[in-house]
């Protein structure tokens, strides 16, 4: 539960650019009242999955709670969407604390460039051309060469993302570990991926990168034409969501292990 000292009363609504998510903004911030988000203490998201990534990209140092209410598509991150008893809602909620990944990524340029995922980081080729990666763990070289479309290593909180999409696992919040998943594998073939320790930094080094250029993707952030990226999680960055009594995140990922 969402043990909030004072009780919360002050709420920062913030939405996506659909008209649906701007129409709540307006409806809810005339009857709840609308505060500054420096000031508010709970911050109120109205959109979808990717407008709450970007809210709590935008409240990484602030370490503010986010309250994310479905004016989108998917909103497996989101409560639903009601006007009614808000205040009652947030200070019943359920939290979810979360450590993004960090991703240091070199171009083949030289610069370094930098980026927190709270999600997944992934490596993507660029071209017509398949990927050709080198996959090393805590420094020790564990697949010299995977022929793919790519590869990503996901969060608890995002293996139900992306990483589902390209038949990784899913993991429980509380399991404290990291997937690691080949994106239409091609050689080898039947490598499926790993799990690995949420302590573990993995290294990637694209081959041949002038002949087969590679992405790297933190959420939404892109840096193109990367020769070697290193993840890890970043544990001394925490983020608070905040779900309704009963519909916690480790439930719904618990849930989804069963949906059809």
């Amino acid at each position: 539960m969402f043990n909030a000292q004072p009780m919360v009363t002050r709420l920062a609504f913030v939405a996506s650019d659909r008209p649906e998510a701007e129409e709540a903004r307006d409806a809810l911030a005339a009857r709840y009242g609308d505060t500054p988000e420096s000031e508010a203490q709970v911050v109120v998201a109205l959109g979808g999955d990717g407008f709450m990534l970007e809210t709590l990209h935008r409240h990484l140092e602030s370490g503010k709670p986010i309250y994310g209410m479905n004016r989108g598509s998917v909103g497996f991150l989101m409560n639903e969407y009601s006007e009614d008893g808000l205040l009652e809602r947030i200070n019943a909620a359920e939290t979810a604390i979360i450590h993004p990944l960090r991703m240091t990524a070199v171009g083949v340029d030289g610069a370094t460039h930098r980026a927190l995922a709270i999600n997944e980081v992934s490596l993507l080729r660029q071209t017509r051309q398949t990927a050709k990666l080198r996959i090393t763990v805590d420094g020790k070289v564990r697949l010299p060469e995977l022929s793919c479309d790519g590869a990503l290593v996901a969060t608890p909180a995002g293996s139900t993302a992306y990483n589902l999409s390209a038949h990784g696992p899913i993991i429980p919040l509380d399991a404290r570990v990291l997937a690691l998943t080949p994106i239409s594998a091609f050689r080898p073939r039947r490598w499926r991926g790993a799990l690995l320790s949420h302590t573990a930094t993995v290294q990637f080094e694209v081959l041949e990168a002038d002949k087969r250029p590679v992405s790297a993707v933190a959420d939404n952030y892109e840096v193109r034409d990367v020769r070697q990226v290193n993840v890890c999680e970043d544990r001394e960055v925490s983020l608070t969501m905040l779900f309704d009594a009963g519909r916690s995140l480790e439930e719904r990922v618990l849930a989804e292990q069963f949906s059809s």
